[in-house]
């Protein structure tokens, strides 16, 4: 079963060059008992890379579940109390003791097929879309038709006063690759 995937993150050497930048895109591998997961980080949002390297860099993932697994949406991990958790036992909602700024950058940032973005509270108790501190997702999803597309918009209309436009290229890359287009412009892709 999916759920049952034990994660421990390993970081990469320095990093890879990032594309058209001086700066190096840091990676981390992602070691699973049903495989591997390699992981570049956006320099973009600082924030999130650095907190996410420092929870690499203390074991913090290390023995945990993806406590969340959606098929052809995403699966999420980050949750402490998924390192010991019985059959069963709801997680995710383990303390954490800080909340982290959200770096939303769409469009230039969104939830295509692969990305890594963080979790967060809803909007009723986090209206500023604060992010966890640790736990995050990776985006699967699935490929969309134009008129999915649209049904999309008007979703995103609602959800953010129609702040969030799909633009022709991420219409173009969901179609194409994938993802989950319903989150853009919500949560923070690191």
């Amino acid at each position: 079963m999916l759920r049952q995937i034990l994660l421990c993150i390993v970081m990469l050497s320095a990093g890879i060059p990032a594309l058209g930048q001086d700066t190096l895109r840091h990676e981390v591998l992602l070691e699973t008992n049903k495989g591997n997961i390699r992981i570049s980080l956006y320099n973009e949002t600082p924030l999130h890379r650095d907190n996410f390297l420092k929870n690499v860099r203390e074991g913090w993932y290390d023995g945990l579940l993806f406590h969340r697994v959606i098929s052809n949406f995403m699966i999420q991990t980050g949750d402490t109390a998924s390192r010991h958790a019985r059959p069963g036992e709801l997680l995710g909602s383990s303390a954490e003791g800080y909340k982290l700024p959200a770096e939303i950058l769409y469009p230039k940032l969104y939830h295509k097929r692969g990305v890594v973005a963080a979790a967060r509270e809803s909007d009723d108790v986090n209206p500023e879309r604060n992010s966890s501190a640790s736990q995050f997702y990776i985006v699967y999803g699935k490929r969309f038709n134009d008129v999915m597309l649209d049904d999309v918009q008007v979703r995103l209309d609602k959800q953010t006063g129609g702040r969030v436009k799909l633009t022709p290229d991420v219409r173009e890359t969901y179609k194409s690759v994938g993802g989950t287009p319903h989150l853009d412009g919500q949560y923070t892709v690191f």
